[in-house]
């Protein structure tokens, strides 16, 4: 919080933040994420109250409001928690160790969406739920989508004439990539078929590498 302080004229001199109020606010702001978290997880987008979130964080509803503006704010708070699992630094920096090298980088972009979809598979499952009555939501869902196509599209392009499968082009690459690895077939694998998340990334791996690479 900024706080004034007054010169010898009484006229403010200059601003000043207080590293216990900032420090109270982060862990204010950590606490209603947290909640939101859990009961988006339990209830759902629909079945979560905004006043149930505040209870839960221990603070005021009015704060909830304060910190996130309203409940697609909340749900916004999940997707800034998905890349503490997913670790997106590590696959940059795999991405450029392994330039020249198309089926390294292949698996270096399974493995970040492995990590991705095994620590926010339910956060992004939330999300998309939100995004079918809220069109902020459904639109962040988008640029999501088109984000991780735009990437992989690069990564596709920059491989040497004749990696890809003979008649298989960059967009065809991109396409088998996203029908493939996805938050659907992976909660399939893992949930309803019992699948550790490793052995998904390596039939994804082996999978992927047949259809794609020559």
């Amino acid at each position: 919080m900024n706080i004034e302080r007054l010169s010898e004229s009484g006229k403010p001199s200059r601003r000043y933040d207080s590293p216990t109020r900032r420090a109270q606010a982060e862990e204010t702001r950590r606490a209603i994420a947290a909640a939101a978290r859990e009961l988006f997880l339990e209830r759902g987008w629909a079945g979560t109250r905004v006043r149930d979130v505040a209870v839960l964080a221990g603070v005021s509803e009015p704060s909830v409001y304060a910190v996130y503006r309203n409940k697609a704010g909340l749900a916004m708070a999940l997707l800034d928690s998905l890349d503490d699992g997913a670790d997106p630094m590590r696959m940059l920096r795999e991405l450029d160790e392994l330039k020249g090298d198309p089926a390294g980088q292949l698996r270096s972009l399974l493995s970040f969406d492995r990590r991705l979809f095994e620590h926010g598979g339910d956060e992004i499952t939330v999300i998309r739920e939100a995004g079918r009555t809220n069109p902020e939501l459904a639109e962040v869902v988008v640029q999501g989508r088109q984000r991780g196509d735009r990437n992989r599209r690069r990564i596709f392009r920059s491989w040497p004439e004749g990696t890809l499968q003979e008649g298989l082009d960059v967009d065809g690459a991109r396409d088998i990539y996203a029908a493939l690895s996805n938050v659907d077939v992976y909660l399939v694998l893992t949930r309803e078929r019992g699948w550790k998340p490793e052995r998904v990334e390596e039939w994804w791996v082996e999978t992927m590498g047949r259809l794609i690479l020559r």
